[in-house]
């Protein structure tokens, strides 16, 4: 049988010897039952828990040890000191206890021999100084096939859980940027933040575990970490300016760690995220032709300034910005001459004060944008715009909203100057003659008029 065949020999520890003896070894002597390596934690309920009810354990392939699921490490370090069998790239395997529970029934009856490769361990020394160490791999096709069988298993139960989640409407959750709560569907809360703090972490019907999700990244941020550098700062102050300069307002694609929040990376066996991405990208380049003739172009929609409303271009955005807000940007750019630059400034000025809930016109701050737009259409306020050194500063060339499609359909002025010149539309702006005296001393023509003097 195979059980006694492999607690036949304990390892006896000699340094030479390829990997896996050395892998073994390692194992081994690093081996200290009496370390207390994590803080412990007595039993919640009432009378305390055994520990199989607490959490569930898996069983040695061979012998009747038990370790808790969360543990599995201490499992496979004990099945290669005790029994001397490694078991390959364990992290392909998407469920350690069926898998182990598989091959615990198969080795009881047919020998181990049939089913793993032996490694030889200290081969040139004396045959009792020999060791044989067997390595269960997928090369062997029964074990390939069930990890694939529990890979579409563990799919399965993936994808029902992310169904189920998308139908939940009784998703409760906190913003973590401006403790707003929401109620209903998980996709409010991922939208809120997408659209109102520019923190994109996907979309909602790609994500699966939610709330364990939502709980890890709050756990990060109340540890004063950043969740894309994963630096650490002194006060929550300093790490908010850190993830709003750095445009660090997203997750550590690099970190492992979010892999089970996303549904990609169940798809297939031994595969993340970036490569079935790239995958997907070669395919597209091999199959791409040359002719681009029925290529179509999605315009990109820009937000109103003051409401929800999406409009594909630049024009038809005017017009309802003018119908539905009396907001005429057109005009306002023409009677304060007002170049690319300014332009941007002033989007930038209007979109901080509506998202702060506040009246450009009057300075007051209201509880909600309903509130806030109710007034200003009552009081007339929109086109009321402060004075142009109040929103003309260096702060308001950085976007309030990092993905406003506004900023970039803004035009320059002397692109419409020109057009307005074919139309004999025109606008002149005088010079500031508020200082007549001093401009007349300073004028390049007095310079001129002197010249010619000189000459005659």
């Amino acid at each position: 049988m195979a059980a006694p065949l492999a607690r036949g020999a304990a390892p006896r520890g000699q340094e030479d010897g390829d990997g896996a003896r050395g892998a073994a070894a390692a194992v081994g002597d690093g081996d200290s039952k009496d370390c207390i390596l994590e803080p412990l934690s007595l039993p919640e309920c009432p009378g305390g828990t055994t520990t199989s009810e607490a959490s569930p354990s898996v069983p040695c392939i061979f012998c009747e040890e038990h370790v808790p699921v969360a543990e599995q490490d201490k499992l496979l370090k004990h099945m290669i000191i005790e029994h001397k069998i490694v078991i390959a790239d364990i992290k392909l395997v998407a469920d350690f206890p069926r898998y182990i529970l598989y091959w615990r029934k198969r080795f009881t009856e047919q020998p181990i021999t049939d089913f793993c490769s032996v490694i030889r361990i200290n081969s040139t020394a004396p045959l009792e100084e020999q060791d044989n160490y067997f390595l269960l791999c997928d090369v062997l096709p029964e074990d390939r096939v069930l990890r694939e069988e529990l890979q579409k298993q563990r799919l399965r139960e993936i994808l029902e859980q992310q169904q189920q989640e998308r139908n939940d409407n009784s998703f409760r959750g906190i913003c973590m940027f401006c403790n707003e709560e929401f109620l209903g569907n998980r996709s409010v809360l991922l939208n809120h933040m997408a659209r109102e703090h520019a923190f994109n972490i996907g979309l909602p019907d790609n994500i699966v575990n939610c709330s364990e999700f939502l709980h890890t990244l709050q756990k990060k941020l109340n540890n004063l970490q950043c969740l894309y550098c994963e630096k650490t700062f002194r006060d929550k102050n300093t790490l908010k300016d850190h993830m709003r300069k750095k445009q660090h307002r997203r997750i550590n694609p690099k970190n492992r760690e979010y892999d089970r929040f996303y549904v990609i990376n169940y798809l297939e066996l031994g595969k993340s995220w970036e490569e079935v991405q790239s995958e997907d990208d070669r395919e597209l380049t091999e199959h791409q032709e040359d002719d681009w003739s029925d290529w179509e172009e999605h315009p990109v929609s820009a937000v109103c300034l003051f409401c929800e409303k999406r409009a594909e271009t630049m024009e038809k955005l005017c017009v309802h910005m003018q119908e539905a807000h009396e907001f005429d940007l057109l005009k306002i750019k023409s009677e304060l001459g007002l170049n690319f630059y300014q332009q941007v400034k002033l989007v930038n000025f209007i979109r901080r004060q509506v998202h702060q809930c506040r009246c450009y016109g009057c300075r007051v701050q209201f509880k909600s944008r309903a509130d806030l737009r109710t007034h200003m259409e009552e009081a007339k306020h929109t086109s009321l715009l402060p004075e142009v050194k109040t929103w003309d500063q260096p702060e308001y060339y950085f976007p309030t909203y990092e993905n406003d499609t506004l900023l970039c359909t803004l035009s320059d002025s002397e692109s419409d100057l020109t057009a307005q010149g074919q139309n004999g539309n025109v606008t002149i702006i005088s010079e500031d003659i508020s200082k007549l005296h001093a401009l007349k001393q300073s004028s390049i023509l007095n310079q001129s008029l002197l010249q010619e003097c000189l000459k005659h």
